[in-house]
């Protein structure tokens, strides 16, 4: 619910500290890194220092970006800042790629002008028996700076700020300090695998934290949204330490509204003041109450409404009977089995149009295996429905393929051509090349060009048996191979033009009337939100050409979350046999079953997460007393016209 629509002396009255909200991450880092910039300049006149305490992870990067652009494009200066931040993996060399040492140079202090002398970073590599002198000293030396002026800070999902986990003391300082376990399984993505993330950390303490003249948390996404919470409108407490910032008399938090989804003011707005009811909002205030009492929908009553806190929905829209009935038919009205739409019949309400009877779709999987897993019952239908349906594979996927299945191929070739007295083949020079590099690759080594095209192929292949599973033509595949994804790493480029250009030039080709694209943002490594960032500039561009004004755009999710039941605006059902049928397209992708490198912290395989998660959507929609199926696919459609 946008914050314009609220009473601006209610919007807030849960909130314990001063949010701001915005619509997305880079709004959001513009704001701050605006903050930042008038202090160093005002500094500069002053002719002083600035001391800024930095923060890494994967939050603050789109904020350093900014930084770096005001540096190279406004000439902004970094010569009087000093840095000081807040942790270090121990032990870690300086070297090593996971070091914040290696991200903080990375990220940002490469590209600006600040002065080597002026970076500041707990020693993660010095004995163990001198640590404790080294984090006295780091303490000295903010001291000696004059304080730190601005302090920025993220949220771990188990409220950690800093290295600082639940529990923390309120007065603890820069020390070494074991990590949690649900922080170390956070950051396994960036390590490969649990085993190899370090069980200790140098860290500033609470109370080192809380002596910054200014702080400023950020946080980007619905994966925080639980933390945000608990840190915003709980009472502060040392298990959850980021709620401990509510005593600092100048801290804001600066967050994006999939972060802020948890606070009262969009869960349950009602709460906050007189609002304006929409649709959407009506539709989510009786869900969440019909869930609440454990009722289904119809048999909610005006006391209900009333001891809730939706009386003044009642008094704007009558009684309990009409807002039910006019909400469960709404709800009922996005189940259908026909996602393309039934043909030559005008249903009134249908989430989608009759018309053409035969639609050309475009479904847009940012990994190899992102259409079957999560929209793979839609896909099945809308092929045997008669749809002319592409598929769009945005990247590889290679460095979610472990080197052992590639030496699994690799045996297999060699034994191939020795079986039939196959000699002198191109390609065993390759094979040669990539056996010698993993008998001596470390932990730390990047593959080889090689091998990260062997791992695209193995997904390739994966992906062309599913297209074949389902019953779509060979050529109906397309696999875009975007540039950005290309590093070999975790941490992709940003997207280029060449990205945007690749996919403005598949849907210019297809000219499709459905688009399908993944609005999972949960991913844990980004990549799905780059290539719907992608998307939707393809799609900006393409917005007034004849073909996209009869072009609908519908978002999917699955591996790592779902629609909430009021948001849906389509639902597919799937009965047990069509489970299993989209079961045994996921289990296509060899791959990425049982240890999935990079897969975050579920460790569930990818068919029983989304399985699990399409039975809760529908359960969910039995309980609100809609008709019961095995599996609900939901879909949004994205507003781009």
């Amino acid at each position: 619910m946008p914050a314009a629509s609220l009473q601006p002396d209610l919007i807030n009255s849960f909130e314990r500290v001063p949010v701001q909200i915005f619509s997305n991450s880079k709004s959001g880092a513009q704001y701050i890194a605006s903050r930042i910039a008038k202090l160093i300049k005002t500094r500069q006149e002053e002719q002083k220092t600035c001391v800024l305490g930095l923060a890494t992870g994967s939050t603050p990067e789109v904020l350093y970006t900014e930084l770096i652009r005001l540096h190279r494009e406004e000439g902004l200066s970094f010569k009087n800042v000093i840095t000081f931040n807040l942790d270090e993996y121990y032990p870690m060399a300086k070297e090593n790629p996971n070091s914040y040492y290696f991200y903080m140079h990375d990220r940002l202090f490469n590209h600006i002008d600040i002065l080597p002398e002026n970076v500041h970073i707990p020693k993660g590599y010095v004995p163990k028996n001198q640590l404790g002198e080294a984090c006295e000293a780091y303490e000295k030396d903010i001291k000696k700076a004059g304080g730190i002026d601005i302090q920025l800070l993220g949220i771990g999902q188990n409220g950690h700020i800093g290295f600082n986990e639940p529990g923390s003391s309120l007065h603890s300082t820069t020390r070494l300090i074991p990590l949690d376990n649900h922080t170390r399984l956070a950051n396994a993505s960036h390590f490969g695998k649990l085993s190899e993330v370090p069980r200790l950390a140098v860290t500033t303490g609470i109370q080192t934290i809380m002596g910054a003249k200014e702080i400023i948390l950020l946080a980007w996404g619905d994966n925080k949204a639980m933390a945000i919470q608990k840190a915003v409108e709980d009472h502060p407490t040392e298990m959850v330490p980021a709620s401990l910032l509510q005593n600092h008399p100048n801290c804001t938090f600066v967050i994006d509204e999939n972060a802020a989804q948890n606070l009262i003011r969009y869960q349950s707005p009602w709460l906050t003041g007189a609002i304006k009811w929409t649709e959407k909002l009506i539709r989510k205030a009786v869900c969440s109450l019909a869930l609440e009492l454990d009722k289904p929908i119809l048999m909610l009553t005006d006391q209900d409404y009333n001891d809730c806190g939706l009386s003044d929905l009642i008094e704007e829209h009558g009684s309990a009977y009409d807002i039910n009935l006019k909400v469960f038919n709404g709800m009922k009205r996005t189940i259908t089995g026909w996602p393309g739409g039934k043909p030559n019949v005008n249903i009134i309400g249908h989430p989608e149009r009759a018309t053409p009877a035969k639609k050309r779709v475009l479904i847009f999987s940012p990994h190899p295996d992102d259409d079957i897993i999560s929209m793979g019952g839609t896909f099945i239908r809308l092929h045997e429905q008669g749809h002319d349906v592409h598929v769009a594979y945005q990247t590889s996927g290679n460095i979610a393929v472990g080197d052992e299945l590639v030496e699994r191929f690799l045996d297999f070739s060699t034994g191939f051509d020795k079986l039939f007295a196959i000699q002198d083949r191109p390609s065993q020079v390759i094979f040669e090349k990539a056996k010698t590099f993993f008998k001596t690759k470390q932990k730390q080594d990047l593959d080889l060009p090689e091998i990260r095209k062997i791992k695209g192929l193995i997904r390739r292949c994966e992906a062309k048996a599913t297209c074949r599973y389902v019953g779509l033509e060979e050529d109906h595949a397309h696999f875009l191979d975007l540039p950005f994804y290309e590093t070999g790493t975790i941490k992709k480029d940003t997207p280029k033009e060449e990205d945007i250009k690749i996919v403005t030039d598949l849907i210019q080709e297809i000219q499709p009337h459905q688009i399908y694209a993944a609005g999972d943002l949960a991913d844990p490594h980004g990549t799905h939100k780059v290539c719907l960032d992608i998307l939707i500039e393809a799609l900006n561009r393409l917005k007034e050409k004849a073909f996209m004004k009869d072009c609908w755009v519908w978002l999917y999710r699955g591996a790592w979350q779902e629609f909430e039941p009021y948001e849906i605006e389509m639902a597919i059902p799937m009965s047990p046999d069509q489970v299993i049928q989209k079961r045994n397209g996921i289990l296509i992708h060899q791959s990425q079953k049982d240890a999935v490198p990079f897969q975050g912290e579920d460790k569930r395989e990818f068919w029983q997460r989304v399985e699990d998660r399409t039975a809760e959507t529908a359960r969910l929609y039995d309980k609100l007393g809609l008709p019961q199926y095995a599996a609900l696919e939901g879909f949004v459609r994205y507003p781009y016209q």
